[in-house]
């Protein structure tokens, strides 16, 4: 039993004209036992008289003597122990380390805001976790880095949060931030480097606010579509048609399709004739299996068709393990640098700075409200237009 759960049990006794706190029964942890029977030994007020103490108020000195008394312990074992040591020796090992790639990613990107950026590289490197963030250290970013771990107080991680905002960083980011400042404490706790409540849960974030998402317009479609070349042209018809995200589109092995008119198995599930199995995804470079709720299969549209047995008929690059998008290596195209290089230049170009991989996948959905079942045919007529040499004669292999 610890000594907040004394606090929870423990009853005021007046004795003597003394509040003095009564301990409770059935104590079995010798912290809270020992601390408990110093309490009772502790005079807290006058029970009588014009300058008596409540009950209600003693309890409340009681309960401040009890933390500060759990914050003295903590410094007594770990005077020097700082938030970025804290991150290197116990959490990037303990906890980071067991995530998945996609996890470790993320730790490490979002802990470049909360300590410098060369002290993350070290604990990453230290514990053989991939960092790739190229984030150079701020000298006015209130960074928690030399702070002694138990006197991180909720302002301090207030002052960080309001820097990220400042900066521009979205909404979404900045939770991410203080969330993971919250997963460093929950660790901490958990590990007895820390106690008192975790200060992330005391911070304020900012209001949400909700922008309405823009839309494509066909002529916009048909310009973006212009510029591309493969694979950005082939993985926005595919977005388009099927709806699959980027991540799915990426992650598509031949071994999912099936392009012909009967029935095929997958690892012992049958895939429909003309259909996408839809099982796996690649995220921040690592291939894993979608979530429960995301798989499914997907007939293949009529428009989608010979795009795919195009993409079939090249020499290299079809066992049922290898990918549909690749490169030239054979490997998974990556949709991180796709955006970056391709899809940013054509949003710059056409002026269109919004542009995203979820906007064109939902492009069909509103093109589709406006125009009706014509769009499927003015969709078909843009691809047509296109020559071979421009359309599927550009993949590795040809």
């Amino acid at each position: 039993m610890n000594r907040e759960r004394v606090l929870n049990n423990i009853d005021l006794l007046e004795e003597d004209s003394s509040c003095t706190p009564q301990l409770p029964g059935g104590l079995a942890d010798a912290d809270g036992l020992e601390w408990a029977r110093q309490q009772k030994q502790a005079r807290i007020g006058r029970a009588t008289g014009s300058k008596h103490i409540t009950n209600q108020g003693a309890l409340k000195i009681l309960r401040k003597n009890a933390t500060t008394s759990i914050q003295l312990d903590t410094d007594q074992r770990f005077p020097k122990l700082t938030f970025a040591d804290f991150v290197k020796e116990k959490f990037v090992p303990e906890h980071v380390a067991f995530k998945k790639k996609a996890g470790r990613m993320h730790y490490a990107a979002m802990l470049k805001h909360i300590i410098t950026p060369d002290e993350v590289e070290r604990a990453f490197q230290i514990n053989g976790v991939c960092s790739t963030s190229k984030l150079q250290a701020d000298s006015d970013w209130p960074y928690l880095n030399n702070l002694p771990l138990h006197e991180v107080h909720p302002d301090n991680l207030q002052r960080l949060i309001l820097a990220a905002v400042n900066q521009g960083y979205s909404i979404q980011t900045v939770v991410h931030i203080r969330n993971v400042i919250g997963a460093i404490f929950t660790h901490a706790k958990k590990t007895d480097y820390y106690a008192g409540d975790n200060p992330a849960r005391l911070v304020k974030l900012p209001e949400r606010t909700r922008r309405s998402m823009p839309t494509l317009t066909l002529n916009q479609v048909r310009d973006v579509f212009g510029l591309m070349r493969y694979p950005e042209r082939e993985m926005m018809l595919i977005a388009i048609l099927t709806g699959m995200n980027v991540t799915e589109i990426c992650g598509l092995r031949w071994k999912c399709v099936n392009l012909t008119g009967a029935g095929s198995g997958d690892d012992g599930d049958a895939i429909p004739p003309i259909s996408i199995a839809i099982k796996n995804q690649l995220y921040r470079g690592e291939c894993a299996e979608v979530r429960e709720c995301r798989i499914r299969n997907l007939a293949i549209p009529e428009l989608l068709l010979p795009i795919l047995l195009r993409l079939r008929a090249r020499p290299n690059y079809i066992g049922p393990d290898d990918f549909v998008l690749v490169s030239r290596s054979g490997t998974p195209v990556n949709p991180i640098n796709i955006t970056a290089r391709r899809l940013r230049p054509i949003a710059n170009e056409l002026q269109i700075p919004w542009l995203s991989w979820s906007l064109l996948r939902k492009a069909h959905n509103s093109l589709q409200a406006e125009f009706g079942t014509e769009f499927e045919y003015l969709l078909a007529k843009m691809v047509h237009s296109d020559s071979k040499e421009r359309f599927g004669g550009d993949h590795p292999g040809n």
